[in-house]
């Protein structure tokens, strides 16, 4: 197995090493990007250390511990998917789509518990779940509209695995998956993100805290740090769209809005795989 590269948009910190077990690694900068290659398991933990404390990744893949806790590798290519032939869904007046809190949903509160549930959906004529947040956020529970590493499925409600499983399982029974992100905050707690990089701007404010950095100076970046994620929720997890929260709080005088560039990255990933995908603001 080559080594695993680590990446890290950081042009802020002084120092920045990757503490991988026992080792500390040192990095190498280019434009404002922080590298290092190791050896490691493909379901590593790991840590950043910004000026000599140890934070998550701003692109951890899963959170096992919490917020403040380690970061840790997913190897997606290892889940075994069995809904090759779901052709996703074409929105129109007649699609019902249901809302699905993971937490609530079921006394377990987990995306494996939820599967259970899904032929009831079926039989009331639900044609789309519509899963509220499971970007990790601090705690057990919550309405996930908080949440700081928004690459982690939220690990109280059965991590990476478990939301692959239950896209898998909504797909075999002819059920969409559309997933209801957060681009225009973030949470208090947990959340790193400025000791990496300027990734909020006080040129503008919002109901729930410092706007994110769509159009100020180091701005392309905080752009695709957002469209990469959609993209992996696309790619790695299989889901068929998405429900953008607070549209008119994502502020940004750009030629290209953010909404513009993500719907233009968005659809072209559904027109290469060869399936319906969609954003609802």
């Amino acid at each position: 197995m080559p080594p695993h590269r680590f990446g890290v948009w950081a042009p802020k910190p002084s120092r920045l090493e990757i503490k991988l077990g026992n080792q500390r690694l040192g990095t190498e900068t280019v434009e404002g990007w922080r590298f290092a290659d190791a050896d490691c398991a493909p379901d590593a933990e790991y840590q950043f250390v910004v000026d000599g404390k140890g934070v998550p990744d701003p692109r951890s893949q899963s959170q096992p511990g919490g917020v403040h806790a380690n970061s840790k590798l997913v190897d997606h290519a290892a889940f075994q998917w069995t809904d090759q032939s779901w052709p996703g869904l074409r929105l129109d007046p007649s699609i019902v789509i249901y809302e699905l809190h993971v937490g609530t949903f079921t006394p377990e509160g987990t995306f494996d518990s939820a599967v259970a549930r899904l032929d009831h959906l079926v039989s009331l004529g639900i044609k789309a779940v519509e899963v509220m947040p499971v970007a990790e956020f601090s705690g057990t529970r919550g309405w996930g509209y908080d949440g700081v590493d928004l690459y982690a499925p939220h690990h109280a409600y059965g991590g990476p695995e478990s939301f692959k499983r239950f896209v898998d399982e909504c797909h075999a029974r002819g059920l969409a998956v559309i997933l209801d992100v957060v681009y225009n905050h973030l949470g208090p707690e947990g959340n790193y993100l400025d000791v990496y990089a300027p990734y909020f701007t006080d040129r503008y404010g919002t109901p729930w805290g410092r706007a994110v950095n769509l159009d100020d100076r180091d701005s392309d970046e905080v752009r695709a740090f957002i469209c990469d994620n959609a993209l992996m929720w696309l790619r790695d997890y299989h889901v068929d769209g998405f429900r953008l929260d607070a549209v008119h709080e994502l502020l940004d005088l750009s030629a290209v809005h953010i909404l513009e560039q993500l719907a233009a990255r968005v659809h072209d990933f559904g027109r290469a795989a060869g399936k319906d995908v969609f954003l609802i603001g």
